[in-house]
């Protein structure tokens, strides 16, 4: 196969006041190293998380976002042969793009997710890109079953809200909630959590995501902007002890706030959603100590659970909702997860799907 010289990407342009947007440029073909390959994309998720780093909350990031790939294995580097990696095989390009393998993290159960050697879109140029190049050692092969489009949002979104729900410690049969339900990894939160056995009270702002959620499994949907009492409407509905896990996945500090009120005895807040800086949420450790109440973070997944949570989609428990845009649909894109009315995820798509490849080549 003949490879271009360049290939289309999009980079953030930032103003001192944070705001951005993002611009077409043609780049360089990226050239695959020693025990690299170079992948072509056929389409890339667009995360909460490359909005929170183009805009500088999170610190510095390449000028290259995204992290939710999926596409082909078209080149190999030096130092890899065809009994390795064949070309063609079909793979996924996510958050954590390569670990050392020795540090104390990568050395502890899932740890790996927690090195900080290579992160797609941080620390080295991410898939808002044609084309881009993977370390061999950290491929994540994708199954052929399933539509690009469909995997892609799993890659980051998916299998976050996935590791989220495995170890929350609540029980099938146990009420759990999802804040933020209508968003893309919320949306996934809802289907993961019944696909497991736990029951659903949804929270989202706006009318209109009520039908939305419901259909995708949750029994009860909660509007913040309605004037109920969020907090006693979910301690209600969940029996009026308290919900065994809260899975926060708005960017909203109140959202977390009314979190902790929400859970029962010995319950979980796991934290997702990213709030913005001048969001700070502030708790009396009373709460935790007279009930058990414990909070844990959950960031994307080991390749396994990655594994896992593509296996409900393969079997039809979990179907993304996913709407199609080009690259250059990108700041668009951005505002309209912004604005809160968003539902489900958005994923860029450059070409035909790597499944229609497979068939025709």
């Amino acid at each position: 196969m003949s490879l271009p010289s360049h290939h289309k990407t999009a980079v953030w342009v930032r103003d001192e006041e944070h705001k951005f947007h993002f611009q077409i440029e043609d780049a360089p073909l990226p050239v695959p190293g020693p025990q690299e390959v170079l992948i072509r994309l056929s389409c890339t998720g667009v995360c909460g998380s490359d909005i929170a780093l183009a805009s500088g909350e999170l610190g510095p990031c390449c000028k290259i976002l995204g992290h939710e790939g999926v596409g082909r294995v078209i080149s190999l580097g030096s130092g890899i042969s065809d009994s390795q990696v064949k070309i063609g095989t079909r793979v996924g390009v996510a958050w954590q793009r390569d670990v050392c393998g020795t540090c104390e993290l990568c050395l502890l159960p899932d740890g790996e997710t927690r090195c900080l050697l290579q992160m797609t879109g941080r620390k080295v140029d991410g898939t808002f890109a044609e084309y881009t190049v993977v370390p061999y050692r950290y491929l994540t092969p994708v199954t052929e079953e399933v539509e690009d489009e469909l995997i892609a949002p799993i890659l980051c979104g998916g299998v976050t809200i996935y590791k989220g729900l495995k170890i929350c410690g609540a029980t099938p049969g146990q009420w759990v909630v999802i804040s933020g339900a209508g968003g893309g990894v919320g949306s996934l939160g809802i289907q993961y959590a019944k696909a497991m056995g736990y029951r659903v009270i949804a929270i989202d702002a706006g009318k209109e995501k009520e039908e939305y959620c419901k259909q995708l499994g949750a029994e009860v949907y909660v509007d913040v902007t309605s004037g109920q009492d969020t907090i006693a409407t979910v301690r209600e509905k969940s029996g009026g002890h308290g919900a065994a896990a809260v899975l926060v996945t708005a960017g909203s500090g109140k959202a977390y706030q009314d979190a902790i009120s929400m859970l029962g005895g010995f319950g979980t807040l796991v934290c997702i959603g990213i709030p913005p800086p001048s969001q700070t949420v502030t708790f009396h450790p009373i709460t935790f100590i007279d009930l058990g109440i414990r909070i844990i973070g959950s960031a994307v997944g080991t390749r396994l659970d990655i594994r896992e949570a593509l296996t409900f989609v393969q079997r039809g428990l979990v179907t993304p909702k996913v709407h199609m845009a080009k690259l250059e649909d990108l700041s668009e894109i951005v505002e309209q997860i912004n604005s809160g009315k968003a539902i489900g995820k958005f994923v860029v798509r450059f070409r035909p799907g790597s499944r229609e490849e497979s068939t025709t080549n």
